[in-house]
């Protein structure tokens, strides 16, 4: 079996960065099952580059070669830094100056990381959003990690979101239907209660 191209881009802006070994994790879990040869962005190195193609619309030639890479992938991991409830201005613009029907049928997993988990939200309200306009495939688990998430009980919890996505990611990759499991189904609030008895 051939493996899958698996663009992996992440806009932490430190070395090293949360964002970074969030994506780490995230595309380790991917490869685990099924086949990949990973691309990594860090957006980090090409920040200066981004700016001119905003201002000149003419990419240099690494941020080029980046930007095919995300386009020619078959599969894609998106990671940024939650700032003020959004995504980063790097990873945005990022996105910004690739071709508009670059990740047109790519699926995607959507992931961020914060200082706490009041900004969980940003996932669905800003990351999520982005990618469904430019008509990605945006897969039904997102992975926030705040601070607290590294350690202690929040690891186990981060390691079965990051677990639960990446089986979606690979399900993607490998053309099968994602299936949730029991714990994982969507239960109507009503239909909880009378389960419940109440």
């Amino acid at each position: 079996m051939s493996a899958h191209t698996l663009a992996v881009v992440t806009a932490g802006l430190t070395t090293p960065s949360s964002t970074r070994l969030l994506a780490d994790r995230l595309t380790e879990a991917v490869a685990r099952r099924v086949p990949v040869e990973p691309h990594v962005v860090e957006l980090r190195d090409h920040a200066r580059d981004i700016a001119d193609h905003l201002v000149t619309g003419f990419a240099p030639p690494a941020l080029a070669t980046e930007l095919d890479a995300v386009a020619k992938a078959d599969g894609l991991i998106a990671v940024t830094p939650i700032f003020n409830a959004s995504y980063s201005g790097l990873f945005k613009s990022f996105f910004d100056v690739g071709e508009p029907t670059a990740l047109r049928g790519k699926p995607v997993l959507v992931a961020a990381t914060g200082g706490t988990p009041r900004h969980s939200l940003a996932l669905d309200h800003a990351v999520r959003p982005l990618f469904a306009y430019l008509r990605a495939v945006v897969l039904p688990t997102g992975v926030y990690a705040a601070s607290q998430d590294w350690g202690g009980e929040g690891a186990a919890e981060l390691a079965e979101r990051i677990d639960r996505a990446a089986g979606e990611l690979a399900d993607a990759l490998a053309g099968r239907p994602t299936s949730a499991a029991p714990e994982q189904e969507f239960v109507p609030f009503d239909e909880l209660l009378r389960r419940q008895g109440r």
